[in-house]
């Protein structure tokens, strides 16, 4: 890849990835899982994979964003061996306390968004069920050919993790898509919007940090965990030049960054001392200082586009004023006592006897608690619902309602769903009267981006 260079910054990790053979074969894949925040019609990617693969499709929502029995609704009519479940805010989960949430817990560094907490749940619901190879898919990720996510699944017979190639819009942090666009050599990596897992062998879990599947693919205590990639997903556009995004990203992106600074010297995660990290903050101030100087350089002193770049990586600057280099090894070292603690809980998981369906997910919530809402249904019976509170029927017209105006400044969305499903009926069994949604996402658009200001997930 051309592009310019620096001392200050590794455009790519790749080096650390095996690149596997396009025409490895194929592996079942127990469940697709999606931790989603947008409007319904986003669902419809992950779903025709679903349909395509006959696999389970588990989708993990967030209080105020959506609503697991609007999922159920809306999916109804492909017949999917579905799983939808309400995450909440307030309600203790299944899950160990880790240190590294403690450390930031009301500082600024402190990631306000759920996506972990979803990954991490449905980590546990994997256990539980017995579920081996599983793969995550973030809701703005489209999947041109649900075969690959067989061949990813295939190659974890050798590796504990494996990513899809990401193509359409780069993901990237904000800093490094303001170094690609101003001429600087940047790639991407691996990351959690497209990932097959083996639940079995991955000793890791997702912090609640940014660029959190970097740490979910790295043994704390040595380095990256066998990881390879295979085959090919599309990234919808996003906005990455938002202040609040840029202040939102910058302490995971040095934890990220620093610590495979150090992988791609052959050292390891754990090599990162006072010295290390004190040297590399330096490092990403002159980098994001040369960044802005190239923007300057490239773009129209008068353009709009400009001071929007500029206004975010100065904004990064400002975050990462904050950050001190006692703070990185603090919390590199609470991800080492973090990552023994979800093993321990994990085994303890294990233990038990496996679980029904319905047992499983009301076990999601702590001991004492009422259970979570969710509902599931097998591909060949009825849906079936569980909840602790008193929902009623969702109606069609609320769920366009529900479907916010799209930005104008974003680029509609065009879903291979609407091209492929048209040739596609419900399964016997399926409610008559509810028609294909693809053409009603097509029409949606980008709908709102919901998590850009305070970080999505997004960047690698």
């Amino acid at each position: 890849m051309a592009g310019t260079q620096t001392p200050h910054h590794h455009g790519s990790h790749r080096r650390l990835i095996w690149p596997a053979d396009e025409s490895a074969r194929r592996a079942k894949v127990d469940a697709i899982i999606v931790p989603t925040v947008r409007p319904l019609p986003w669902l419809d990617e992950a779903a025709l994979a679903a349909y395509s693969l006959g696999c389970p499709l588990v989708t993990l929502h967030s209080p105020g964003r959506t609503k697991a029995s609007a999922a159920a609704f809306y999916l109804d009519w492909w017949s999917l061996n579905l799983i939808a479940i309400d995450v909440p805010e307030s309600t203790p989960l299944l899950l160990p306390r880790l240190d590294t949430s403690e450390l930031l817990a009301g500082t600024i560094f402190e990631r306000r968004t759920d996506v972990s907490t979803k990954r991490n749940l449905a980590l546990v619901l994997s256990h539980m069920l017995g579920w081996k190879r599983v793969v995550f898919l973030d809701d703005d990720i489209r999947v041109p050919n649900p075969a690959d996510l067989s061949k990813a699944a295939s190659l974890l017979d050798t590796h504990t993790a494996v990513g899809l190639g990401i193509g359409g819009f780069p993901d990237n942090s904000m800093v490094c898509h303001a170094f690609r666009d101003a001429g600087g050599r940047q790639e991407m990596f691996i990351g959690g919007g497209a990932l097959a897992v083996d639940v079995e062998r991955n000793c890791s879990f997702f912090p609640n940090v940014y660029n959190e599947d970097w740490f979910f693919v790295l043994d704390a205590e040595k380095g990256l965990q066998s990881v390879a990639t295979v085959g090919r997903v599309l990234q919808d556009p996003y906005d990455p030049y938002l202040p609040e995004r840029a202040q939102a990203e910058e302490f995971g992106d040095v934890l990220a960054e620093g610590t495979f600074w150090l992988l791609d010297h052959d050292m390891s995660a754990s090599d990162g001392d006072l010295a290390h990290w004190r040297d590399f903050l330096a490092n990403r101030k002159s980098f994001i200082e040369q960044v802005l100087g190239m923007v300057e350089r490239t773009t129209d002193p008068e353009s709009a586009e400009r001071a929007r770049k500029a206004a975010a990586l100065n904004a990064a600057l400002c975050r990462l004023a904050e950050i001190k280099p006692e703070l990185c090894v603090e919390y590199m070292k609470a991800l080492v006592k973090d990552q023994q603690r979800w093993q321990r809980h994990i085994q303890a998981i294990r233990q038990q006897p496996k679980l029904t369906r319905e047992l499983a997910l009301d076990s999601l919530s702590n001991g004492g608690e009422a259970p979570l809402t969710w509902y599931t249904r097998k591909s060949t019976s009825r849906q079936r619902r569980r909840t602790a509170y008193n929902l009623r029927p969702v109606q069609a017209r609320e769920l366009q309602d529900a479907i916010p105006s799209p930005p104008r400044a974003l680029v509609p969305r065009v879903s291979t769903v609407a091209k492929w499903v048209l040739s596609l009926r419900p399964r016997s069994g399926s409610a008559a009267s509810h028609p294909p949604h693809a053409p009603e996402a097509a029409q949606v658009a980008l709908a709102g981006k919901q998590g850009q200001a305070d970080g999505d997930g997004h960047g690698h």
